[in-house]
């Protein structure tokens, strides 16, 4: 009779399994590939930290990221800051805090970005998450440069 009810409800606990899976999975980082040339990356980056500027001051914010950046995007992010004058402190595997508690558990704003391309476009997205907030902005492709395609939108 047990096993019945649990059978019953096996679909819903597979559900709810699979949700919990998807949850702990943190999709940040540069989708472009390898192939995407540098100076587009430069560009995206230097165009990134333009905006942060006009909403984090540098010289009084730190940024705590919150994934490797081994890609050119997140190395030409990383080096743009420390040029503006933000402190950065390196992600540490280790020392991460729980994804809930990614705000208060180090003393600085975590930083944390995607760079992507929808398919068969020649469009491209940045996000970046500052702390609770997000700001994204699309580009497109044209002539072997890049180019806004809109505003930087902000998610409080």
């Amino acid at each position: 009779m047990i096993m019945r009810k649990l059978l019953g409800h096996a679909p819903l606990l597979f559900l709810l399994a699979g949700l919990a899976g998807c949850a702990s999975i943190e999709p940040y980082g540069n989708f472009l590939g390898a192939d995407a040339p540098a100076t587009l990356n430069e560009k995206l980056a230097a165009d990134t930290v333009k905006q942060l500027t006009v909403l984090y001051p540098p010289a009084s914010t730190r940024f705590d990221l919150g994934q490797p950046t081994p890609d050119a995007y997140g190395s030409a992010l990383v080096e743009s800051l420390r040029i503006k004058g933000y402190a950065i402190l390196e992600f540490e595997p280790d020392e991460a805090a729980p994804a809930g508690n990614s705000d208060t558990a180090r003393p600085g704003l975590s930083l944390r970005y995607v760079l992507d391309a929808p398919a068969s476009t020649n469009l491209y997205r940045v996000t970046v998450m500052v702390g609770s907030q997000s700001l994204s902005r699309a580009y497109v492709a044209q002539n072997d440069t890049v180019a806004p395609a809109g505003a930087w939108v902000r998610k409080e």
